[in-house]
């Protein structure tokens, strides 16, 4: 084996494998290491569903759960945002079953195709999108049609939010005919939502339900991000309406995977199940890892926060239960999979309550078994009591796994040392942000943006599988 690498890559986490792939398909030699025998790192598939029950420590499982097997869980569940009207599909849809290619969509979607990753992943749509109100859940609306039918606004208000609608999706940053007077980069989201006179309950679920934001701040900010999440959301949703979201089959495991074997393809090496000894500096550099006695050089060092405990803070905490139910969600239309949020202000909270939802549909559960994760950022010293509300939309649940860990972000940007530590996964059940640390990290490490205008893809027309 070659001791001399461009980069190594410690974990195996999604964001690990993203920012690998990217830099072997750019030319880099690039070695990853991982101290688990399994891809994914926090955010893996376990499998069989004995290995779930002995990291919790816990007896089982019992026989009504099917074939250990047959499961495949979420150590932390995100689903994907699409983009409907620039989002092509080749092949055959069977079962609803996506094969997505690209142009312009999410952040993620954009890097899955970016690095063609999309051959080996098969993804499904999510079958609902709802929010809570008022102890009860709705489905989140984002169309003219879905606001004419949403029990969620009065007559005046499905007016002035489809005014709203029309102008974000009628928006180009590009063409001022189309801002209608709004200055989109000093015009605050408070001051647009007031220009449309919208009702607190309306911005409620915009702010959350559509736009995804996680906290009250995104209200005083340029309302051009807030137009541009809403467009995003609508667009996604244009793709089925069902709801704008995409889960792989199999579990998120199999992105990770997914990317291990598009850099093995292009020479990157792999060792899985390896302890890491050391981390080699010189003058304040990283200048090679140390693994089971084997020296490797590298000139850039990305890992996850748990193989540098002494570069990173803590800045928070996220409570997550994984449920098992034997039974779809209440007032969800028996959906075998959707999302709910339960916005911050329902609760009097500063953070908002996040369930996902997939099933035997998505090829990770026995059949006739559903897996609803529900996350929050803790407020409180009894984290698990603040999930509450949102086990109690999920009842009754047939066992229940709770965790709670530490949010963790680099104490520097590695540029000096060249250590470019991840993030740690937060509470939302969405890739967005996550993403924003993909792109952050990957300018940090090259010093250039993340751009897919010179796409490797090329968009064909095909009648085989």
């Amino acid at each position: 084996m070659e001791q001399e690498y461009d980069i190594i890559v410690l974990g195996t986490g999604l964001k690990e494998c993203i920012l690998s792939g990217l830099m072997t398909l750019s030319g880099k030699k690039v070695l990853h290491i991982d101290k688990n025998p399994y891809y994914g790192g926090e955010s893996a598939s376990i499998s069989p569903l004995e290995e779930l029950y002995k990291k919790f420590k816990t007896p089982g499982p019992p026989k009504s759960m099917g074939r250990g097997k047959e499961w495949n869980v979420d150590l932390i569940s995100k689903f994907f945002l699409s983009t409907g009207e620039s989002l092509l599909f080749i092949g055959r849809c069977l079962c609803n079953v996506l094969l997505i290619v690209l142009i312009e969509m999410s952040q993620m979607v954009k890097i899955l195709l970016h690095t063609e990753v999309t051959r080996y992943l098969d993804f499904k749509v999510v079958e609902g999108s709802y929010v809570y109100k008022g102890g009860k859940v709705h489905k989140v609306p984002a169309s003219e049609k879905d606001a004419d039918a949403s029990d969620l606004m009065g007559m005046f208000d499905k007016r002035r939010f489809k005014k709203l609608l029309l102008f974000a999706l009628n928006f180009d940053i590009r063409n001022p005919r189309t801002h209608h007077d709004v200055d989109p980069h000093k015009t605050t989201t408070r001051e647009l939502f007031h220009r449309y006179d919208l009702g607190l309950d309306v911005i409620e679920f915009i702010g959350h339900a559509i736009a995804l934001h996680n906290s009250e701040s995104y209200l005083d900010r340029p309302c051009v991000e807030t137009i541009s999440r809403i467009r995003l959301y609508s667009d996604s949703l244009s793709c089925r309406n069902t709801s704008p979201y995409l889960y792989p089959l199999y579990g998120l495991g199999e992105i990770p995977q997914g990317f291990a074997r598009l850099n093995a393809e292009y020479g990157g090496t792999f060792l899985l199940n390896r302890a890491v000894d050391e981390i080699v500096m010189d003058s304040g550099k990283v200048k090679a890892v140390k693994s089971e006695g084997k020296l490797f050089h590298c000139k850039q060092l990305i890992c996850d926060p748990s193989y540098v405990p002494n570069r990173v803070r803590k800045v928070g905490r996220v409570v997550r239960a994984i449920c098992f139910l034997n039974h779809p969600v209440k007032h969800t239309h028996d959906v075998s999979s959707c999302q709910i949020i339960i916005p911050q202000t329902q609760l009097n909270r500063k953070s908002d309550i996040y369930i996902s939802v997939v099933s035997f549909a998505h090829n990770v559960a026995s059949d006739g078994m559903y897996i609803a994760t529900v996350s929050t950022t803790a407020e409180t010293t009894n984290p698990e009591k603040e999930l509450q509300p949102g086990l109690e939309l999920l009842e009754p649940i047939v066992h229940k796994f709770v965790s709670v860990s530490n949010l963790l972000v680099p104490n520097e940007d590695g540029k000096k040392s060249q250590i470019f530590v991840s993030r740690s996964y937060d509470a939302t059940n969405h890739f967005e942000t996550e993403c924003e640390d993909i792109k952050d990290m990957y300018q940090r490490l090259t010093g250039t943006e993340l751009s897919f205008a010179g796409s490797r893809h090329q968009s064909h027309n095909s009648d085989d599988d």
